[in-house]
């Protein structure tokens, strides 16, 4: 069995404004602040001679690689997104950017925003790439949506769809 592994498909290329802002201020962090402290101390662990039993200098060059390696990924990304920052015209549709209040079965209500791969959380974003993401976009108030889950597959029914941000 080969090592090789199929391209990854990239996730989708939208993004909110409060996504894209996170994302810039991340890269802004290691380029700026994180990737020269850690610099420079592999720079100290390494002047203090041998390299092959010396952890800080072993560790710190791992930690290194691993902060260039997202900052590539986050220059990658953020140079093909495309930030969403206006509702769609036909706001009685869920599209990106939505937030989608759902009732299950059990009549327990979910709210969750349709947002893009790069700024999901598992509160209260929902990637559109993702299995319920899919399901909803493009659904109207009152709509079920049938969704397969590991744990099997869950009706939800759509009892609102808002663009502006919930009240605090």
């Amino acid at each position: 069995m080969g090592r090789f592994r199929p391209p990854e498909r990239p996730g989708s290329q939208y993004i909110t404004p409060e996504g894209a802002r996170r994302l810039r201020a991340e890269l802004d962090e290691l380029w700026r602040i994180e990737r020269p402290r850690v610099t420079q101390a592999v720079a100290e662990a390494a002047a203090q001679g041998d390299r092959s039993e010396n952890a800080e200098y072993t560790y710190g060059k791992r930690r290194l690689r691993e902060i260039d390696r997202r900052i590539r990924h986050l220059r990658k990304r953020l140079e093909g997104m495309v930030v969403v920052d206006r509702p769609p015209s036909d706001r009685s549709r869920v599209y990106f950017g939505a937030w989608v209040t759902l009732e299950n079965e059990a009549g327990e209500l979910a709210r969750y925003r349709i947002v893009g791969p790069d700024e999901i959380d598992a509160r209260e974003h929902v990637s559109m790439d993702s299995p319920l993401g899919r399901a909803l976009l493009a659904k109207r108030l009152d709509d079920e949506v049938t969704v397969e889950l590991p744990g099997g597959a869950r009706t939800f029914t759509i009892v609102g769809i808002s663009y502006e941000p919930p009240a605090a």
